[in-house]
């Protein structure tokens, strides 16, 4: 697994105009190719007289599933530079759809390749992206008497409590940093002088967002 990867934090758009032509960006997360496709016929569908609904979505951490399509603009002009703008800003599970308005204004090959892969960089810029770090995932089982405060005390210590479970005894999930996992296990033994159980499970990725550096629409010319 990658040691950590960007995604969009959450559905947005942003518009740019270049030589008349309104190209508005519509980014959103996916975790499957199903819900990229999705989003995408949903953007269609919100503006259906638009003149292209051009698009481009990377689904795993690894890039693993990547698509393009260029909806009627020169073959390549469209589709590629988006998909390669989320590649080069390493971002994943996101899709992106560029709406256009045509301003009756050619803008060539060169052109359209700088606009939709503009369009889509400002959009990320505007919009902000999520960094999410590979964690290991770890059960801690303790009783009820001591619950309360380890739970306490792991939130008060920044650990990543991902989920609390309730039964005979009380199980915390947490997101552990592999180069952290020793140093918390020790933690764990002093902090509940050794009454609770450590489990090492899978991986998994967790992160926190990055704020937008503009608000949630505009617009920003492109080259």
């Amino acid at each position: 697994m990658r040691e950590g990867y960007l995604t969009v934090a959450g559905e947005g758009e942003h518009e740019t105009e270049v030589s008349r032509s309104r190209f508005i960006c519509s980014l959103a997360p996916a975790a499957t190719e199903a819900e990229a496709e999705a989003f995408i016929a949903r953007v269609r569908a919100r503006r259906p007289d638009a003149t292209h609904h051009c698009f481009a979505y990377v689904i795993g951490a690894d890039a693993g599933v990547q698509r393009g399509g260029d909806d009627g603009e020169p073959g390549g002009t469209a589709g590629p530079p988006m998909l390669q703008m989320l590649l080069r800003r390493e971002v994943r599970y996101a899709v992106a759809v560029v709406t256009r308005y045509f301003g009756g204004t050619k803008l060539g090959a060169g052109g359209l390749i700088r606009a939709y892969g503009g369009a889509v960089g400002a959009a990320l810029d505007a919009l902000g992206t999520v960094a999410r770090r590979r964690l290991r995932v770890a059960l801690i089982t303790a009783d009820h008497g001591r619950a309360g405060r380890l739970e306490n005390d792991l939130r008060a210590t920044g650990r990543a409590v991902r989920a609390v479970t309730y039964g005979a005894e009380v199980i915390f999930e947490v997101g552990l940093p592999e180069a952290d996992v020793e140093a918390f296990r020790h933690w764990l033994a002093g902090a509940t002088a050794g009454a609770a159980r450590l489990e090492l499970g899978g991986e998994t990725y967790d992160g926190t967002e990055r704020p937008a550096r503009n608000g949630r629409r505009g617009e920003n010319g492109t080259a």
